[in-house]
């Protein structure tokens, strides 16, 4: 049934072929011209699990607190010194320039220069204070002078001013939306800016400016990611090269690369039409489109040449091509688009877009290297002569040899004990970023430079996890309420990794101090009412360290980094604290802040880990019994996909890589791309084996037929991706990497370890 529907479907493709192809050439106008119009996104809720309880928590109080997308910017004084005139003109400029670019909110910029940068002193008479930049300031001897003191009395070194003086801070909030437009906040635009506003304009020889922030990050990711172009015109002469060698034939080469682009022109058409953009991690995959849609175009020419050669016209030859290879390819591409489509169960915005741009371009490749591709071969002349092979191939010879149970035996224990030792190392593979600074950048990029100057200056940090304590309104004036939040805050910071805290709590301690001469055995939490809420009533709103009804009082962790077993640590101790102190007035709750967008986004990964495998594994299991029609077939075509899956774990574990946003993909990626060789080789093995055919005559035959095609395939693919070790993004290098060792070893296994499992399968009777 299903042959003769084929059959029938070939039939009218050839005899329609110039029609078919007007309408490709049709749809990939159109498609083109959608292309041009598709922009590059990266929002920052697309990189967060927005349904985590602790992202529901930080959405929550975004608008009170701050959230984790916000703007650090240092000041450096080059000399060492930042009292002196040059540097507080330039420190001026940096904090007036990034008020008024538009998306920051203003209310939330902070800097000396802020109105709510205050100083407070015991006096005789009682507190005195005021702004830390007086009203009258000048940059004379006199007015720096002033400012030191005012900075030593407001307790802002190692906040906004540099632990050695040679740096100061200014930071900001950034809004979902552009004031200007109303549209949602262009965030690489937003970096653009910053770059030309600030550090290019007011970077001199003795002013250095350091920015640091997810809308920085993004953009220098973003810029990063435009050499992906320069590796996508490598990939492409590569392949054309390697094409050639195969073929032999300018026309065969060509071709398959003009209806692989023509895949790439459609998927990126499809985006648009579907109200997506690129973002710095999808940008990636035009590249694997391209590379699936000629190793799928490298099947049909093989196939071609091969009817050619028995003496088969072109026209007749690609018609055979196309019929032998419609269901195989489809398969094996309906296995990777299914396998992508499983990516959409991860509750992370930019691998659900990853996913749906990877199913839409593998999907298009069905059409444009399985339909079009057999469609204008047809029109060009192959010629035998060139594709002449000798009649016993001696590789094939030998490598038929492990479809003998002799040799299989060998292969499939050494496949289980690399099985066994790879799993114990995939089972220590960590979740999360495993180095400091932005694990997107490489160490030297000028932004992780730029983090470790301000960690290094500065007692905060950027890596901030931000505790919500929920309450009743005027909970503040209440002693037990303050000293449950003294108390947790105590616990929390005896905790490895974190290296300081603040709270309403720990204030309101230092102001009553204060009231009482500042001596330091007063400061404790007073417990009388009246005394409460005189020490907290000195603590503004504007703090960030309680809301308008002190209903809600946020505890702020700073972190020594954001690697995952820092994460892990603090977010255990913070829920084991919760089960002894919550209660029906008073919950504290996870997680806000930059770290606890970083918590939030390795548990939804954690979570999504192993039902990612199980969808993936159980659309390839599916789509192959559906193929075979046999459980024995699609075993052997699973079982080697398995084993690689848990040794390219182990690899990341060797190279401390570890298991994050742009990582987790890669697994289904590769599982979805090393289906299509153990597909076309037991595709052609099925038939052979059905009619009783020997298991190792059978296996010969498929790498005679196809087994040069699958080797050039891996062999392409995993040179097209190794050149991303060279990428400015650690990720992309990580990526590409992992991408390497898969499309190889994928390749050798179904090479070596399929056949060694269908001799045992498949065992002939004595």
């Amino acid at each position: 049934m299903l042959d003769k529907l084929v059959n029938g479907f070939e039939s009218y493709l050839f005899r329609h072929r110039a029609f078919v192809i007007l309408l490709f050439a049709i749809a990939t106008i159109f498609l083109g011209l959608q292309a041009s119009n598709l922009k590059m996104d990266a929002a920052f809720v697309k990189n967060i699990p927005l349904n985590h309880s602790y992202m529901q928590t930080y959405l929550k109080h975004q608008k009170q607190f701050g959230g984790a997308n916000s703007i650090m910017v240092a000041v450096e004084d080059t000399s060492g010194d930042i009292f002196n005139p040059n540097f507080f003109d330039a420190l001026k400029n940096v904090h007036d320039q990034l008020f008024f670019i538009p998306g920051v909110d203003r209310a939330q910029v902070k800097s000396l220069f802020s109105p709510s940068t205050r100083f407070t002193e015991v006096v005789e008479d009682g507190f005195a204070g005021g702004p830390v930049i007086p009203a009258d300031f000048s940059t004379t001897e006199y007015g720096l002078k002033v400012v030191r003191g005012n900075i030593e009395k407001a307790g802002i070194v190692g906040r906004l001013i540099a632990e050695d003086y040679s740096a100061a801070m200014v930071s900001a909030q950034l809004m979902d939306f552009d004031p200007q437009t109303g549209e949602a906040l262009d965030t690489l635009a937003f970096a653009a800016q910053l770059e030309k506003e600030l550090r290019e304009q007011y970077e001199t020889d003795e002013i250095t400016i350091h920015i640091i922030g997810f809308a920085k990050m993004a953009g220098d990711v973003a810029d990063g990611a435009k050499g992906v172009l320069l590796f996508f015109l490598i990939a492409i002469l590569v392949t054309a090269v390697m094409v050639f060698f195969f073929s032999k034939s300018v026309a065969l080469t060509i071709l398959p690369l003009v209806c692989s682009l023509v895949a790439v022109i459609w998927q990126l058409g499809l985006l648009t039409v579907v109200g997506f953009g690129l973002d710095p991690m999808s940008i990636l995959i035009p590249f694997l489109v391209f590379a699936i849609g000629v190793s799928h175009s490298v099947q049909m020419i093989n196939a071609v040449k091969r009817r050619v050669t028995d003496g088969q016209t072109t026209k007749a030859a690609a018609a055979l091509a196309f019929r032998s290879l419609l269901i195989p390819g489809g398969v094996a591409l309906l296995s990777d688009t299914i396998g992508f489509m499983t990516l959409l169960a991860i509750d992370i915005g930019i691998i659900r877009e990853l996913a749906i741009s990877a199913s839409l371009g593998v999907a298009v490749i069905i059409l444009t290297n399985l339909m079009l591709l057999p469609l204008l071969i047809s029109y060009t002349s192959v010629s035998a002569n060139s594709t002449e092979q000798p009649q016993v191939n001696p590789i094939w010879l030998k490598l038929s040899k492990f479809a003998t149970l002799k040799y299989a035996v060998w292969v499939l224990v050494i496949t289980a004990v690399l099985y066994g030792v790879g799993l114990q190392q995939a089972n220590k593979m960590k979740i999360g970023d495993l180095q400091g600074g932005a694990p997107a950048l490489h160490l030297d990029s000028r932004y992780n430079q730029d983090t470790f100057f301000i960690t290094d200056k500065f007692s905060i940090t950027t890596d901030v996890m931000t505790v919500i304590v929920e309450a009743f309104p005027e909970a503040c004036t209440y002693h037990s309420v303050l000293t449950e939040i003294d108390e947790f805050e105590w616990l929390v910071s005896n905790t490895p990794g974190v290296e300081s805290t603040a709270s309403l709590a720990s204030v309101a301690k230092r102001v009553n101090a204060g009231f009482n001469e500042g001596n330091p055995k007063w400061s404790v939490l007073p417990r009388t009412t009246a005394s409460l809420v005189q020490a907290v009533g000195r603590v503004p709103t504007t703090s960030g360290l309680l809301n308008s009804d002190c209903s809600v009082m946020p505890v702020y962790l700073f972190l020594e980094d954001h690697k995952a077993e820092t994460i892990e640590l603090v977010i255990d101790k913070v829920n084991e604290l919760k089960l002894k102190m919550d209660t029906d007035k008073i919950q504290f709750k996870l997680a806000s802040g930059p770290v606890g967008v970083m918590a939030a986004t390795n548990e939804a990964v954690a979570e999504a880990q192993l039902p990612m495998m199980l969808y993936v594994y159980g659309a390839v299991f599916i789509l192959c019994l559906i193929s075979f029609r046999s459980l024995r077939a699609t075993i052997a075509v699973i079982l080697p996909l398995y084993v690689v899956s848990t040794l390219a774990q182990a690899l990341m574990t060797q190279l401390d890589i570890g298991l994050a946003v742009s990582t987790l993909p890669v697994i289904a990626l590769g599982v979805g791309i090393g289906v299509d060789y153990g597909i076309y080789i037991l595709s052609t093995m099925a038939v052979r084996l059905r009619d009783g055919m020997p298991v190792q005559q059978a296996y010969y035959e498929a790498l005679v037929e196809r087994g040069s095609a699958v080797i050039f395939t891996g062999l392409t693919l995993a040179i097209g991706v190794s050149t991303w070790f060279f990428s400015a993004l650690k990720f992309q290098m990580d990526m590409g990497i992992l991408l390497t060792f898969m499309f190889l070893v994928n390749m050798l296994g179904a090479i070596i370890i399929l056949p060694a499992i269908a001799a045992v399968f498949w065992r002939q009777p004595k």
